[in-house]
């Protein structure tokens, strides 16, 4: 798979250049490279009988090497993060192309970095040798993470090569699910003894080549290894090196508890502005710490879930992934969404009577169900948000009803009323307007009621609040929308 091609001095990918810029030339190089290529093998077909054999098949070569030298530069350059966004961002075959030029020894920590379906595409194009050398160097949590991904073979090899140590922390790093605390902790902590001087703290940390990343504090332990204190780094600096850690040490006011929420880790370091934080198991044994990067991945995950689950979206969806694997992704929600629109089209069958009677009820259902669609999704999205920030809790549903229906009477009177002005301007009917003020206030009502109750519900059953929250709100606003308002003419207007 990736070409293992010695590191020029003085380069090192860096980050700070815009990823866009850099995506448009890798895109343009490959252009080029597809353009360059295409000519030279036209020219070569054409060439006389004889001519231009072996020397045409050089000039081939060379050109493509050339190309690929210079694509294999730019990525060089590139921050893995970079080089995974643009990964993501071409299509499959230029996708593999670009890959087979990735230096080997970055395999593994670009793999971290793109998402769970590109990687599987990456993954699949590499033999089992590359993934295990990939593989091999990362550190425990980030091998768990690559864990679901990579086939038992790989994982038996690795586990198999890795320090006793190492096997544990990966033992442990594999038994956590995605969203507990101990899925994000990594075990690069600094600990100390409380009853040593600064000065031999400072003598430690010096026998290492560089501290681990995000480092702000050291955790301060007991012999059994059970968390006492933290010493921040600037307080180390600033204090005088013959004091103890005892003296100068500050209390742990921040413990995560390895088996508690992701959600709640991430709440933490928001409300306190961390950079890290110290994991423990429930007898306060030190087992690991999360920094602030985890949590900002953990984060932005977590949104896009919530994003794609609202569209009744099963998992993340490779843009460019196969027809049948988006398929696949899509469906079942598309199938309740075709039931549901079935259902409202039943209920505007109903009436069709009194639509053919009075034609304006045609041209006015579809603001009814809308407005009642925007209103639901709103409430919908301010709940499944408060949910997951662990704000609303299921005792919160009644009085979270009752203010949405305030809310919702409020602009059912305002935007009703203002649309019951326009109906009965436009087609003279006062009676048109005020039961599309009805229609608009109790169709708000419904929205609200089931903006709440929907994300509530499952809750209650331990689903995702914001699984196809916008699929069902839509369903019932649409099909609740015309069943009041055609109601409600059929009654007062149709005579």
């Amino acid at each position: 798979m990736s070409e293992t091609v010695e590191q020029p001095a003085g380069e090192r990918p860096e980050a700070g250049e815009r990823v866009q810029d850099a995506l448009a030339e890798i895109t343009a190089l490959l252009r080029k490279h597809r353009l360059v290529e295409g000519l030279v093998h036209e020219q070569l077909e054409h060439a006389p009988v004889g001519e231009g054999g072996n020397r045409g098949g050089l000039v081939e070569s060379l050109v493509t090497k050339q190309n690929k030298a210079q694509l294999q530069r730019r990525l060089d350059r590139l921050h893995s993060a970079d080089v995974a966004f643009i990964l993501e961002a071409l299509p499959l075959d230029e996708r593999l192309y670009i890959w087979e030029l990735v230096k080997a020894d970055r395999d593994g920590e670009i793999l971290l970095e793109v998402s769970e379906p590109v990687r599987e595409s990456l993954i699949s194009s590499m033999d089992t040798e590359e993934l295990v050398a990939a593989t091999e160097s990362l550190d425990a949590e980030e091998i768990a993470e690559l864990a679901p991904d990579l086939p038992q073979e790989v994982m038996d090899d690795v586990f198999s090569s890795l320090p006793i140590e190492e096997r544990e922390q990966l033992r442990a790093a594999m038994s956590f699910e995605d969203d507990m605390v101990g899925a994000l902790m990594d075990f690069e902590d600094v600990q100390i003894r409380p009853d040593v001087t600064l000065e031999v703290v400072l003598r430690y940390l010096r026998r290492f080549d560089e501290l681990p990343s995000q480092t702000d504090q050291l955790f301060v332990v007991d012999r059994a290894e059970k968390l006492l204190g933290v010493l921040p780094v600037g307080k180390l600096i600033v204090s005088d090196p013959d004091r103890l850690v005892a003296d100068v040490m500050l209390p742990a006011t921040v413990k995560l508890l390895q088996h508690e929420k992701a959600d709640e880790a991430a709440s933490a370091f928001e409300r306190y502005d961390l950079v890290s934080a110290p994991v423990v198991d429930t007898n306060d044994k030190l087992v690991g710490r999360v920094t602030v990067d985890e949590i900002l991945d953990f984060v932005r995950a977590s949104g896009e879930e919530d994003v794609l689950a609202q569209a009744g979206l099963r998992e993340e969806e490779d843009v460019f992934a196969s027809v049948w694997k988006s398929f696949q992704n899509r469906w079942t929600w598309l199938a309740v969404n075709l039931v549901t629109a079935f259902i409202a089209s039943r209920v505007i069958g109903v009436f069709e009577g009194s639509i053919e009677k009075l034609v304006a009820l045609a041209a006015l259902m579809p603001i009814v169900a809308g407005i009642g669609g925007n209103s639901g999704n709103q409430t919908i999205t301010m709940i499944v948000r408060a949910v997951a920030l662990g704000q609303v809790t299921r005792e919160h549903a009644r009085k979270l009803i009752r203010k949405e229906i305030l809310v919702a009477l409020i602009n059912g009177v305002v935007w009703g009323g203002v649309m019951g002005l326009v109906a009965m301007l436009l087609y003279h009917d006062v009676a048109l307007g005020l039961v599309m003020v009805c229609a608009m206030t109790l169709n708000l009502i419904l929205a609200a009621s089931m903006g709440v109750l929907i994300p509530m519900t499952m809750l209650k059953f331990g689903r995702d609040p914001a699984l196809g929250s916008s699929v069902l709100i839509t369903a019932v606003t649409d099909s609740g929308g015309f069943f009041i308002f055609l109601g409600l003419a059929t009654v007062f207007l149709i005579r």
